[in-house]
């Protein structure tokens, strides 16, 4: 990423690390906070971390302040073995971080996994969430197979799972998250390969099968009264429209916004569009 230093708000190294509950933390920081602008805090996905947001920060950082995180067990924050890795605790950490970071309002733009993290924060700290930014958010799914939770016990589940994620290749899971192959490059396999180059993340992903608690009921849902945007790719086949359609109906001040030639991977494929939605959203609803 490109980074210039002709605007004050913009940094020349953005990399930071911070402890939080007990588990260090890398995030990315663009600008400052200021009080004619929101600070917009994005939650990446599963297996995945704020590189997927690589495209879409250029279009926002002179806007608006942004800080991207690694969640703990992705990308490159610490895989602590000692961390308890739920959603909720996850929505934990984000409001964790912001007190850290002296954030009082924010608005959370979650992608995938992130979007269902984002509404933890939001109900954990609801006074300090102005709105949601949800991108092919994950939504209704259970508690993972309770056989499956048992095996990961046994001391060779972690060989099962890195066989299982290698498989098929970086670029063939990319595949299957993006509509347009056309824009799997070299950078972009290189970033969703490198953070398995650390053996404690495999580690940290079978704490995440155990911890992982189902997604928010409809009942939860029905409580988020914040604004919240939902983004969705037309072709998204990890977390299928479907989803958004349900979403939009449970979560009771949401509006859900479809793009006809995307999938999963909207930050990547149609970082422009999104951008342009993003704005309109924060500067309509009050």
């Amino acid at each position: 990423m490109e980074l210039t230093t002709t605007s004050p708000l913009l940094q020349v190294n953005p990399s930071k690390r911070i402890q939080v509950q007990h588990v260090e933390v890398y995030y990315e920081e663009y600008g400052e906070i200021r009080n004619d602008a929101p600070s917009l805090l994005m939650i990446h996905g599963f297996l995945s971390s704020c590189f997927s947001f690589r495209r879409l920060i250029p279009l926002l950082r002179e806007r608006y302040h942004i800080v991207a995180i690694d969640l703990p067990g992705f990308g490159q924050s610490e895989k602590s073995r000692k961390f308890f890795y739920s959603l909720k605790n996850y929505g934990q950490l984000v409001v964790d971080l912001m007190n850290a970071l002296q954030i009082q309002n924010a608005i959370l733009i979650g992608h995938s996994m992130g979007g269902q993290i984002a509404l933890h924060a939001g109900r954990l700290a609801p006074d300090r969430i102005k709105k949601f930014i949800l991108l092919g958010c994950s939504g209704y799914l259970k508690r993972p197979n309770p056989t499956l939770v048992r095996c990961s016990y046994l001391p060779f589940f972690v060989l099962i799972l890195k066989r299982y994620i290698g498989k098929k290749g970086v670029r063939e899971n990319l595949l299957t998250v993006v509509h347009n192959p056309k824009i799997i490059d070299d950078q972009l396999i290189e970033g969703y390969r490198k953070p398995f180059d650390d053996k404690e993340m495999f580690y940290a992903l079978i704490r995440v099968l155990r911890h992982r608690e189902g997604d928010m009921l409809p009942e939860e849902l029905s409580e988020v009264r914040h604004p919240v945007l939902l983004l969705w790719g037309r072709h998204d086949r990890i977390i299928p429209l479907p989803v958004g359609e349900r979403l939009v109906k449970d979560l009771p001040n949401a509006q859900l916004k479809i793009y006809e030639q995307a999938g999963h991977l909207l930050p990547e494929e149609i970082p422009e569009e999104i951008s342009e939605e993003i704005g309109l959203f924060i500067t309509e609803t009050k």
